[in-house]
């Protein structure tokens, strides 16, 4: 006669899978792999941009992030796994839903769910809603908004914050006011950079000095 697996025999199974299952999404292997295929699209980080996103908040040992702007989720996984690294923690805003679906989907994904906090939203109406203090920020959404949304969060920025604006090669007139700011503030050190081609952009890096 067939054995029939009793219930905690089938119980004991599945849990064993579920705990393989988020062992395996949370290794190097998999997620570069997850990484590698992306189906990115045009709002999406660089390759090359979300790699250096990721050095950049590993380096600086950041523990809380804003991210603004977040479309499919590709540079908040990246960045996502440097705050994993550092035991801390990434927000990242979205105004639209459709996104803000896909991001969570997709960093769910890669096991990074509890690192990687989607806020849905208008990001100047979210930012002023986030509590304590932050020392690390990409700013990617409404070009010309990024000076108000970085005065948002510039008083909860800790002293050795690092700062990141994207695109600020091609859309250097859209904001001109945050990039004169940023790069004549006595507050920052700033320097622009290209650590990709793929857009023929850049990003500016600031480090806050105060």
């Amino acid at each position: 006669m067939k054995r029939v697996p009793s219930l905690l025999t089938v119980l004991f199974l599945g849990a064993t899978l579920a705990m393989s299952a988020e062992v395996n999404n949370k290794s190097e292997a998999f997620r570069k792999q997850f990484i590698d295929n992306f189906q990115r699209i045009g709002l999406n980080t660089t390759p090359g941009d979300a790699m250096m996103l990721r050095i950049l908040a590993a380096g600086a040992k950041a523990r809380r992030g804003i991210e603004v702007g977040v479309a499919s989720g590709f540079g908040a996984i990246n960045m996502g796994i440097a705050f994993e690294r550092n035991g801390g923690h990434l927000y990242s805003l979205e105004i639209d839903p459709k996104f803000v679906r896909q991001a969570r989907e997709n960093i769910a994904k890669v096991g990074l769910e509890k690192t990687v906090t989607v806020v849905e939203g208008d990001a100047l109406k979210t930012l002023p809603e986030l509590k304590g203090e932050f020392d690390f920020l990409f700013l990617d959404a409404v070009k010309k908004d990024y000076l108000k949304y970085l005065k948002l969060v510039e008083p909860k920025l800790k002293k050795g914050a690092v700062v990141v604006g994207d695109n600020v090669i091609k859309s250097e007139k859209a904001m001109k006011d945050f990039l004169d700011y940023i790069q004549t503030s006595p507050d920052y050190e700033t320097v622009i950079i290209r650590a990709s081609m793929d857009k023929d952009d850049g990003m500016s890096v600031s480090y806050k000095l105060r």
